[in-house]
């Protein structure tokens, strides 16, 4: 078997067609660290790139009234929010906000949606990075999309018959949730979490020190939102991924060194992939074989060193993305400070935990692509795509010639390098998670456009490409511009999302305002009165496009107002709004949705609300006055 030093010794010939090296952003301070490579790109004439991209575009085309093939869903980066696209068109269809505030559907203006962030403990910022799809067998169910918030440690379920946010987690114990994947197998009854950051344990304000600092991987329950347990492990934790057996996850480290600088975390040559035995963690708590931290009452096993629970194999070297085959047969680990990936053997895991085979018995391949490989996605065909962030490339390799190469076979596992624009992070083949990897689509993200668009300011936008993946050779066929780093998506078939056309009147997302409604003895479908409980006053009203049941009501100066709204208009498409004059709410009521609004009554005068989401020909008419009286 090769050894990894002998790998750089006859790295794969690029296919025919001719060597060349990209300029790339910041070749020069990280070449040293990245080491040298020989790889080169696939370059076509021009003609025949410009007949191979107009080929590829035909099938891009999506005509007016016709439907995407694919949901794409994209995480909202800074925005804090997760965006719908339809693929292949790339047409934006929905943005549903999770961690963020939105003026236009209400969500952090509303109660129903302040209750799920969290009420007073809510921020105002998020950092989504990775949204998955919850599983049944290895395949997408369409009942959940979840989604992590590295700046505020948080996870957030997402609805997705309604496409609206009904759950969010803070994550004790721990700080920056960064890799996000799901349990596939028999069922998403986990959702796997990695805290990145190490910290004090007890975090109480009475050390800086890493002397008994740590991080966690934490794994909550996908039904409930609660967290079932977290792992103490060595190191720090990035990329996260699950297998097809329900019993392993595994997840990347990039600072096995414990280091708090910069230069401090590339020292190793090698950082790790820790395996985790979720069976066996399961059991233990099931049997009482843990402990609690501080006021947490999360069960906390130690998955430190040499543990039952985990096994932590050596791959170079700061790795980032971590990756499982959709045929259930390898965990790759992309290098990111390495020119190689590490593919590790999923079924030599039960020898590993069993102390049959070394650490290094389960690297199978470790294939060199190129400089500043982060993350893998897979067509379904046994090839793989990395992108190689320093490069600007997706590599496309074949895995069972990776194997064969490492093994000492002359073969030449690259099929193809394309250039992308610029600097790309991740990326995702269409239905790439599941068992059912069909390799038509890939999507790459890429951090920078620099030149590819209209100039608009210092700021630049992100690119996101979409590349037809359905030949033999990769082929570019569109540019996509996007604001604030969406950072990762996830592509699912149209039909395995089944979304509701109106609210059913029993929904859980607004059942606070059933129940208080029933207190106040309101029958909210009829009902249009105003109920006083000494300064606070709860409004109800119905609305039918276009208007409301009620046009008048008074308020005293400092009164805490709450208006509900239930829309009983039973039409496809026709939202209500509510926005009450200078008050700062708004609201979206959708057909048979209730939904409330709680503010201050200002100083006395009278005040408009009316509308804000067209409705009807004379929508601009449907309002009502507030009058505000001296307390």
């Amino acid at each position: 078997m090769k050894k990894k030093d002998d790998l750089t010794k006859d790295a794969p010939e690029v296919p025919e067609g001719g060597l060349s090296r990209r300029r790339f952003m910041g070749a020069a301070a990280l070449a040293g660290v990245a080491g040298a490579t020989g790889l080169g790109t696939s370059v076509m004439s021009r003609e025949a790139w410009a007949a191979a991209a107009e080929e590829a575009r035909n099938k891009v085309h999506v005509g007016p009234g016709e439907l995407d093939e694919y949901y794409g869903f994209w995480s909202g980066g800074h925005q804090g929010e997760v965006r719908v696209l339809g693929v292949p068109s790339m047409r934006e269809l929905m943005r549903i906000p999770v961690f963020n505030v939105d003026s236009a559907t209400g969500w952090g203006i509303t109660n129903e949606s302040k209750e799920i962030l969290g009420g007073d403990q809510q921020y105002l910022n998020g950092d989504c990075h990775h949204p998955h799809i919850s599983m049944t067998d290895g395949r997408y169910d369409g009942k959940y999309l979840f989604i992590n918030d590295k700046a505020n440690t948080r996870v957030a379920r997402i609805r997705l018959d309604i496409m609206k946010t009904d759950k969010i987690t803070h994550i004790p114990n721990v700080q920056a949730i960064h890799g996000l994947r799901l349990q596939k197998v028999p069922k998403t009854n986990y959702v796997f979490c990695n805290a990145e950051f190490v910290i004090p344990q007890p975090n109480d304000g009475k050390e800086f020190s890493l002397e008994n600092s740590y991080t966690m991987f934490s794994a909550l329950d996908a039904e409930t939102m609660e967290v079932a347990w977290q792992v103490i492990v060595d190191g720090n934790l990035d990329n996260t991924d699950a297998d097809y057996t329900g019993k392993y996850a595994a997840s990347t480290c990039y600072n096995s060194e414990r280091a708090l600088d910069l230069a401090g975390t590339m020292r190793n040559d090698r950082d790790w992939v820790v395996v985790f035995n979720v069976e066996r963690i399961a059991a233990a708590v099931k049997a009482g074989k843990f402990k609690t931290i501080g006021d947490s009452k999360v069960p906390v096993v130690d998955g430190r060193g040499k543990s039952e629970f985990t096994r932590y194999i050596p791959v170079p070297k700061n790795p980032h993305g971590l990756n499982t085959s959709p045929d259930g047969k390898y965990f790759i680990a992309n290098g990111k400070l390495s020119p190689t990936v590490s593919v590790i053997a999923i079924d030599k895991l039960d020898a590993l935990f069993d102390d049959k085979i070394e650490l290094r018995d389960t690297v199978v391949a470790e294939p060199e692509l190129g400089l500043g490989p982060l993350h893998t996605t897979f067509d379904g065909r046994g090839n793989a795509y990395t992108t190689l962030f320093i490069d600007s490339q997706v590599c496309k390799w074949n895995i069972a010639d990776a194997i064969k190469h490492y093994n000492g076979d002359k073969v030449n596992y690259i099929r193809q390098k394309l250039d992308v624009h610029y600097q790309p992070g991740h990326n995702h083949a269409s239905l790439t998670e599941s068992r059912d990897a069909d390799g038509k689509w890939l999507v790459v993200l890429s951090k920078f456009s620099k030149d590819r668009f209209l100039p608009v300011g210092p700021l630049h936008p992100e690119n996101d490409q979409l590349i037809d993946i359905s030949g033999e050779e990769m082929k570019l066929v569109h540019d996509g511009p996007t604001f604030a780093e969406p950072h990762d998506c996830i592509l699912v078939r149209r039909d395995q999302i089944k979304t509701k056309k109106i609210y059913e009147r029993d929904d859980p997302f607004f059942a606070g305002a059933r129940a208080q409604a029933k207190k106040d003895g309101v029958t909210l479908e009829s009902d249009n009165k105003v109920i006083r409980d000494g300064n606070k006053v709860r409004v109800y009203m119905t609305s039918v496009a276009p208007q409301f049941g009620m046009t008048e009501f008074k308020v005293k100066e400092g009164d805490q107002v709450t208006v509900y709204v239930t829309n009983l208009d039973m039409v496809e498409d026709v939202t209500h709004g509510f926005c009450m004059v200078n008050h700062g709410v708004s609201m979206e009521i959708s057909p048979q949705q209730t939904s409330s609004v709680t503010f201050t009554a200002g100083k006395p005068g009278v005040y408009w609300y009316y509308c804000n989401w067209f409705c009807h020909a004379l929508h601009m008419e449907m309002g009502g006055r507030m009058l505000v009286e001296k307390a």
